[in-house]
């Protein structure tokens, strides 16, 4: 049986098999659509952050310190930027006043970029100033006004008055009117015939200035007939100083005996006497120097209220009458405040009333930039005896060997007569009384960042009109304080004082015999076009000045009167 069923499942498999072999082929089915796939790539970093640039440090040095003369020595011997935040100035002598030098000012910090992109061009750069103060510039309205607005990328306290307005007039009158009728908040130098009127108005309030100051008379000694020693000591008997403030000064003012005032030791001395008021003296040296009947001249200045000179006009009459008595002609020269700066500090008038008033105190800033000075010419050729005691009391940091070199200073200045010395003036600032913050400076910078009057808006009305707005080329006190608000540099001054303070650099320090000066800059700050500040642009700032031969030695005039009278030499200057 179970062979048959074998066979029978044998039989059964084999036919199919052949039936199926005999079949047609069967359709395949349809396969789905699969859309490609993409080739799998292993996943990759994302890329890296391009690294900022490194710091490439700016040095700019002189190969030694022979770049100077005898009569006008070199200070720098190398600014160097020692990392993005630290600058060290390198000088070929010690310098005990150059902190105070470097809270200047005229020395603020711009950028270098900015330098480099107009040139050091102050005309350009007064169009669209740059800076890191607490104020912009909104706009400048030549013979009108200056608008200021806060400064959004400010470093400091935000300024309590988001727009300042400064305006100028040249009549002590007029600014008292605006104070009065209140379309001011403040005024410089009002004139001392209203000092009570305004200290008896509640409404207003006077903050008196020191007499930190000089008015003096000025002679150019290559231009006749002051050429001659004689006729300079002649006018020097022949004016009357002391009826000239008894007259025309406020109370507080002082008779100038020196250049410096008293306050300034080293370099007063105690107990030294100018000329006496002596026209029978006065005439009997002028024979004696060639000149009996005396001769004619034009005395030059503007009129333009100062500190040291509070009535220019009156004043000028009154030398006028005074030369007079002697057979000395004079006619009065009334000049625009700016030409007549530049005129004189080219040496192009030979006989003017100026002043000046104290910008760091310390007698280096009256006597170096006036006498040994070879950027300013409004005396003609520098005596060089008079130019090597001054840099001995420059040089030096024992205040008793600085007062002997100033002792010798003060007698060869009474010998060689380039000026006369007449007043050192009291001064005073005028506020309306709700101004919080108001102050007066002895240095004359007042600074308009801490004061409010209850509004957002705040009006100062000053003498006259800035040169310009960026400051390394000027020499004006109304320039120097525009440019206040709107720059910072490495150190500056207390408000409403002479103390040294951080600015730009949060520290700073001297080596042993303060030959070697290092700062270190506050990290993050921003000029107001971005810029981030770097120790770069403390070295630029500073050659743009120093280095005759960098394109950005620009400026305005040419002449950088400030560098040449606190640091000497000018590195590359043609001979």
């Amino acid at each position: 049986m179970k062979r048959n069923l074998q066979f029978i499942l044998s039989a059964v498999v084999l036919t199919s098999l052949i039936l199926a072999a005999c079949a047609p082929a069967a359709t395949p089915a349809p396969v789905p659509s699969v859309p490609p796939q993409p080739t799998a790539v292993p996943p990759t970093a994302a890329p890296a952050p391009t690294a900022a640039p490194a710091f490439q440090p700016m040095v700019v040095s002189a190969p030694d310190c022979n770049y100077g003369t005898s009569d006008n020595p070199a200070e720098f011997k190398s600014i160097a930027a020692l990392d993005a935040n630290t600058v060290q100035f390198t000088l070929c002598h010690p310098d005990p006043a150059f902190a105070s030098k470097v809270a200047f000012n005229v020395f603020a910090i711009q950028s270098k970029s900015y330098l480099d992109a107009n040139g050091g061009d102050s005309v350009k750069m007064s169009v669209n100033p740059n800076g890191t103060g607490p104020y912009m510039l909104k706009e400048w309205v030549h013979g009108d006004h200056i608008t200021y607005v806060a400064n959004p990328n400010y470093w400091g306290t935000p300024p309590l008055a988001k727009t300042v307005i400064l305006r100028w007039s040249t009549e002590a009158a007029q600014r008292l009117l605006e104070l009065q009728a209140g379309t001011a908040d403040g005024i410089d130098n009002p004139s001392p015939d209203d000092f009570a009127k305004i200290q008896s108005d509640t409404t207003l309030k006077l903050y008196p200035r020191p007499a930190i100051n000089i008015f003096y008379i000025g002679f150019q000694d290559t231009m006749k007939p002051f050429d001659n020693e004689q006729v300079r000591q002649a006018i020097a008997m022949a004016i009357d100083r002391k009826h000239i403030v008894d007259t025309f000064y406020p109370a507080g003012s002082l008779v100038a005996e020196q250049f410096v005032p008293p306050s300034l030791e080293p370099g007063f001395t105690a107990g030294f006497s100018w000329y006496p008021y002596d026209p029978a003296g006065a005439k009997k040296l002028l024979a004696a120097a060639g000149y009996p009947n005396g001769f004619s001249t034009t005395l030059s200045y503007r009129d333009v209220v100062r500190g040291y000179l509070p009535l220019p006009g009156k004043v000028a009459q009154e030398i006028q009458a005074e030369l007079k008595q002697i057979g000395v002609n004079v006619k009065l020269d009334v000049m625009e405040s700016t030409a007549f700066l530049d005129a004189t500090s080219k040496g192009q008038k030979p006989f003017y009333m100026l002043g000046w008033s104290v910008d760091y105190p310390d007698s280096t800033d009256f006597y170096d930039y006036h006498f040994a000075n070879a950027a300013n010419l409004q005396f003609g050729t520098p005596f060089s005896d008079l130019v090597s005691a001054i840099h001995a009391g420059g040089q030096v940091s024992d205040p008793a060997q600085r007062q002997k070199d100033y002792d010798q200073v003060n007698t060869l200045i009474k010998q060689h007569v380039p000026m006369i010395p007449v007043a050192h003036g009291a001064s005073a600032v005028a506020y309306k009384a709700s101004v919080q913050g108001a102050f007066a400076s002895p240095l004359s910078d007042e600074y308009f960042a801490v004061m409010s009057n209850g509004t957002d808006q705040l009006v100062f009305m000053q003498n006259g009109e800035p040169g310009a707005i960026w400051c390394s080329d000027e020499t004006d006190g109304e320039s120097l304080r525009a440019c206040l608000q709107l720059y910072d540099t490495l150190l500056s001054y207390q408000l409403g004082g002479v103390a040294i303070q951080p600015g730009l650099a949060q520290t700073y320090e001297a080596n042993s015999d303060a030959s070697q000066w290092t700062f270190h800059l506050r990290p993050g700050v921003k000029f107001s076009n971005g810029d981030v500040l770097s120790a770069n642009d403390v070295v630029a700032t500073y050659a743009s000045q120093w280095d005759a031969s960098s394109p950005n030695h620009k400026g305005r005039t040419g002449d950088f009167s400030y560098f040449g009278a606190f640091f000497g030499a000018f590195l590359n200057a043609k001979k």
